[in-house]
């Protein structure tokens, strides 16, 4: 199937170069030495994860202190995704590509898979961020309809309603279904992109599946006198706080109402220009503090990050004063909301996607 293609503006090209040439310039003039940070918590979080592991075998006997140690590492997870998994894709962390494929690899050891991420994220999210039929990260479920020009049907009419309890079990769809779809269904999006996947891939996905499960589960009960009943509990809980965790810092930034949802053509073609088409679908958040800095992985500046990819998360704060600058001189549609404002939003989109508040409006 023919890729999707931006509408062609000179215009709109001249725009996006003068915007580039001001964020080079705007990064010129920083230390050129802030990645360093980033590579310090390549070593920290992995090892507060597992410490975090090995500490709650040590008390297994202490059944308050397993289970809550099992639910940091599940924030833990979260903030090495934030901080480390997401610029190794983009090989922001080091300059050798060999050590950003090596911290990607972390992915396999906490549930994931670091190949088929990477290729939803560069190749899908990336590439056409909010696009129904090419974005993974809005890749529609039978449960929750997220795109509002498509018609809510069944259940999805009454998502506002029961959506919080579908959100805490994102990553166990991701661990135990997404995973495993986009390997070998050959309806899911990831193919349009990909294309055929290595068998060598999908014998380390699996075997990789087979090993986190292994030491989450299977080491307790077996070398430490866990009952099976704490083990999958812990581990339960630890999949449910980082669910919840992950999708408070990733929802607010493109599911909402506020935000297009572009239609293709019958040529495959999109309404907007690239720029235009990250502005309009991609919003920031106000938060700007250490927390989301050096915790959250300044995901709060997302508009800065789908525009200069390149760049590594510790120059979006100075490079999204240069984006909202230009943003106002030229009249581009730069949007940036509180988070619970944004997370509210998200639950006006559901709630109107289950009314099919588009299809009344078209009428």
């Amino acid at each position: 199937m023919e890729k999707p293609f931006y509408l062609k503006n000179s215009d709109d090209t001249k725009l996006f170069n003068e915007l580039r040439k001001r964020v080079n310039q705007r990064v010129e003039t920083l230390p050129q030495n802030r990645d360093v940070y980033i590579q310090i918590k390549a070593i920290i979080l992995p090892l507060v994860y597992f410490g975090l592991y090995v500490f709650a075998l040590f008390n297994a006997d202490r059944p308050w202190v397993y289970i809550s140690s099992f639910v940091l590492m599940g924030i833990s997870l979260v903030l090495i995704y934030l901080n480390l998994i997401h610029e190794a894709a983009h090989n922001n962390i080091f300059k050798n590509k060999k050590l950003n494929s090596l911290v990607l690899q972390i992915f396999d050891v906490v549930g994931a898979n670091s190949y088929i991420w990477k290729k939803r994220h560069i190749a899908a999210h990336h590439a056409y961020p909010n696009v129904d039929g090419w974005d993974t990260d809005i890749e529609q479920s039978g449960l929750l309809l997220i795109v509002p020009w498509i018609k809510a049907k069944g259940i999805q009419k009454f998502q506002h309603f029961f959506f919080f309890l579908v959100y805490p079990l994102y990553l166990f769809n991701w661990m135990f279904i997404r995973d495993f779809r986009d390997f070998f269904d050959k309806e899911r999006v990831i193919l349009k992109t990909q294309g055929r996947i290595p068998v060598s891939e999908k014998i380390k996905m699996i075997s990789f599946k087979l090993f986190y499960f292994f030491y989450q589960i299977a080491v307790p009960v077996l070398f430490f006198k866990v009952s099976i009943g704490l083990a999958l509990a812990a581990w339960f809980l630890q999949v449910i706080a980082a669910s919840v965790f992950a999708l408070f810092v990733l929802l607010p930034l493109h599911p909402l109402p506020d935000n297009a949802f572009p239609k293709l053509d019958e040529k495959n073609g999109l309404p907007f220009s690239w720029i235009r088409h990250q502005l309009e679908v991609t919003n920031d958040l106000k938060e700007n503090n250490w927390f989301v800095r050096n915790v959250l992985g300044n995901f709060n500046f997302h508009v800065a990050h789908h525009l200069f990819p390149n760049y590594s998360y510790m120059y979006y704060n100075e490079i999204t004063e240069e984006i909202e600058q230009f943003a106002k001189e030229n009249n581009l549609g730069y949007k940036r909301f509180p988070i619970f404002t944004a997370l509210c939003k998200h639950v006006d989109l559901l709630k109107q996607n289950a009314n099919n508040a588009y299809f009344i409006l078209e009428e």
